[in-house]
C-alpha cells in the first residue's frame, strides 16, 4: 500500500464534551441542528418558484437570472474544502454562530436587493456562509450521541434535509402569492434567530486552535478555476460565446486554474486535496458520477418554474405544489434506501434509481402546450424517486476503499464535485434554452409565411399572415413553439445522461478499504 502523509485528526472526531450531553441538552442541540439543516434545504430550492418575478423585478435578462441560483451553489462550492481546516482554527461553535450571522444578514441584503448584480453578490455570502451548515451538523449529530443512536440521529437529519424540497416550492409560491419575492429570503431570518439562540446555549466554548497550514496556494487555485468556468457559462450565451473577448479571458482563467491545482496536488508536501484520494479508481468513478448527478438533480428543476409559469400560464403558487411531487418523490426513496441498504447491492439500488430519472426525463421531453398538471406531477414523482435511490448509495460506494485517516477530505471533495455538476448543470441548460430558442424560432420563422400552403392549412381562416396583427400574433405563436421545443431538447440531453451513466456501474467495487 502507498504511503500517506500524516493526517491531523478532525476537531469532530469523539463527542465534543468529553462525554456525551444529558438528554435534553441533547434534545435542543438536535433541534437547532435539524432547523439549520432544514433552512439549509429549503434555501435550495425557494428561489427557484420564483425565478420569473424576480427576473421582472430587477429587470435581469433570462440567462442573468439563472445567476440567482448559480451563484449561491458556487459559493458554498468553493468554501466547502476549507470547512474542516476552518473548524481546527476557530472552533465549532463560533464557526456555526458566525455563519449564522452571516446567513441571516445576507439572506436580509437578498431581499431588499434593487438590481441583478447587488442580488448575485448577496446570494454569493449567502451560498458561502450555508456552506457550513451541512458538514457541520452531521458532525454535531454524531459527537452527541453514542455509536448505537447515530443511525437514528440520522435519520432527524435527513428529514430536514428532505423535507426541504418539499416544502421550499410551496413556501415560496405563498409568500410570492401573498406578500411578495422577497420574503423568501426574509423567511430565513426567524428559522436562522432560533438556530443562533439554540446553539449559543448549547454548544461548548471551547475552541482546538489549530496549528497545521492552510494550503491557501491551492484553495486560490482552485476558486479562479471554478469561477472563471462558471463564468464562461454564465457570460457565453450574451456575449456570443467565443467571438468575445471577455469569454476567451474566462476560459484562460479557468483553465489556468484547474491545471495548476491539479498540478499543484500532485506536487505540493501537504495540499488541500491529498493526491491518493484522486488515485483511488472507486472513488475517482463515484465523483465522476457525482458530478453527473448533479447536473442531473439541479437542471430540470431549474427551468421547469419558467415553463410552467410562462408557457403553461400557472399561478406562482400552482407552479410550486405542482413542483411538491419531487420532493415527495425523494423523502419515499430516501426511507427505501435506509430499508435496503446492506441487504441489496448498492449498484442495483443506483441502476434502479438512475433508470427511475432516466424515465422522467423521457417523460419530460414529451411535454407540449396542451397538457394539464399531470405531466408534471409524474414526472417530478419519478424524478425525486430516483435521485434519492442514487444520492446515498453512491456515497457509499466513493468511500468503501479510502482510507478512514481521508474521509474527512474525500467527503468535502466529493460534496465539491458533486455541486460544480449542480452549478454547471443549470448554466448549462440555461444557456442551450437560450440557443436553442433562438434557432427552432428562425427556423419556424422562415415557413411562417403567407405563401406556404402547408402552414396556411393548419391555421385558423380568422389568422390573416398579410396583416400585422395577424404577424404579431404568429410571431408569439412561433416564440412559445420554440421555447417549448427548446425545453424538450434540454430533457432529452438530460435523458441520454442518464443513459451514460448506467455503464459505469459495472467498474465500480463494493469491497472495503483495509484498517491497516
Amino acid at each position: 500500500m502507498e504511503d500517506v502523509a500524516p493526517i491531523t485528526p478532525p476537531a469532530s472526531a469523539g463527542p465534543a464534551y468529553g462525554d456525551y450531553p444529558e438528554p435534553g441538552r441533547r434534545a435542543l442541540i438536535t433541534l437547532g441542528v435539524v432547523l439549520t439543516t432544514l433552512m439549509t434545504s429549503i434555501d435550495g430550492t425557494i428561489a427557484n418558484t420564483v425565478l420569473p418575478q424576480i427576473r421582472a423585478s430587477v429587470s435581469a435578462s433570462q440567462d442573468e437570472i439563472l445567476w440567482v441560483l448559480t451563484s449561491f451553489i458556487l459559493a458554498s462550492t468553493v468554501v466547502t474544502p476549507a470547512i474542516g481546516w476552518l473548524e481546527r482554527r476557530f472552533g465549532r461553535r463560533n464557526l456555526l454562530l458566525g455563519a449564522l450571522i452571516g446567513f441571516t444578514v445576507s439572506s436580509v441584503l437578498c431581499g431588499v436587493a434593487t438590481g441583478i448584480t447587488e442580488l448575485v453578490i448577496y446570494r454569493v455570502l449567502q451560498g458561502a456562509t450555508a456552506a457550513v451548515f451541512i458538514p457541520l451538523s452531521q458532525a454535531i449529530l454524531l459527537d452527541i450521541n453514542p455509536p448505537k443512536d447515530h443511525a437514528r440521529a440520522m435519520a432527524l437529519w435527513g428529514m430536514g434535509a428532505v423535507l426541504g424540497p418539499i416544502i421550499g416550492p410551496i413556501l415560496g409560491g405563498f409568500l410570492t402569492d401573498q406578500l411578495n419575492w422577497r420574503w423568501v429570503f426574509f423567511i430565513n431570518i426567524p428559522i436562522a434567530v432560533v438556530g443562533f439562540l439554540i446553539m449559543a446555549a448549547t454548544l461548548p466554548k471551547r475552541v482546538r486552535r489549530d496549528q497545521q497550514k492552510f494550503d491557501a496556494f491551492g484553495f486560490i487555485a482552485l476558486i479562479v478555476g471554478l469561477v472563471g468556468m462558471q463564468m464562461v457559462l454564465d457570460r457565453g450565451p450574451g456575449a456570443e460565446w467565443f467571438s468575445s473577448a471577455e469569454i476567451w479571458v474566462y476560459a484562460a482563467f479557468a483553465a489556468l486554474g484547474l491545471y495548476v491545482f491539479f498540478v499543484h496536488i500532485f506536487t505540493s508536501e501537504r495540499p488541500i486535496i491529498h493526491p491518493s484520494i484522486l488515485a483511488d479508481r472507486n472513488y475517482l468513478l463515484s465523483s465522476v458520477m457525482g458530478l453527473l448527478i448533479g447536473v442531473l438533480m439541479f437542471a430540470g428543476m431549474a427551468v421547469l418554474p419558467s415553463l410552467m409559469q410562462g408557457l403553461l400560464g400557472y399561478p406562482v403558487l400552482t407552479a410550486g405544489l405542482t413542483q411538491a411531487s419531487r420532493g415527495v418523490g425523494t423523502f419515499v426513496s430516501m426511507f427505501l434506501v435506509g430499508q435496503l441498504s446492506g441487504k441489496v447491492d448498492n449498484r442495483v439500488i443506483i441502476f434502479v434509481g438512475l433508470s427511475l430519472t432516466g424515465l422522467s426525463y423521457y417523460l419530460m421531453s414529451g411535454f407540449s402546450l396542451d397538457m394539464d398538471q399531470t405531466p408534471i406531477i409524474v414526472s417530478g414523482l419519478f424524478q425525486g424517486l430516483g435521485l434519492g435511490l442514487v444520492f446515498v448509495p453512491l456515497m457509499g460506494i466513493a468511500f468503501t476503499t479510502i482510507q478512514p485517516a481521508l474521509r474527512t477530505e474525500a467527503a468535502s471533495f466529493y460534496t465539491l464535485i458533486r455541486n460544480v455538476g449542480s452549478s454547471l448543470g443549470i448554466s448549462i441548460v440555461g444557456a442551450l434554452q437560450i440557443y436553442n430558442a433562438r434557432i427552432v424560432s428562425s427556423q419556424l420563422a422562415e415557413h411562417a409565411t403567407p405563401d406556404n400552403l402547408n402552414v396556411m392549412a393548419e391555421l385558423p381562416a380568422t389568422l390573416d399572415l398579410n396583416t400585422a396583427p395577424g404577424q404579431a400574433l404568429m410571431s408569439g405563436m412561433i416564440e412559445r413553439q420554440s421555447a417549448l421545443i427548446a425545453y424538450v431538447d434540454s430533457f432529452h440531453m438530460l435523458f441520454i445522461m442518464c443513459l451514460v451513466i448506467l455503464p459505469l456501474l459495472l467498474f465500480l467495487r463494493v469491497k472495503r478499504a483495509s484498517h491497516a
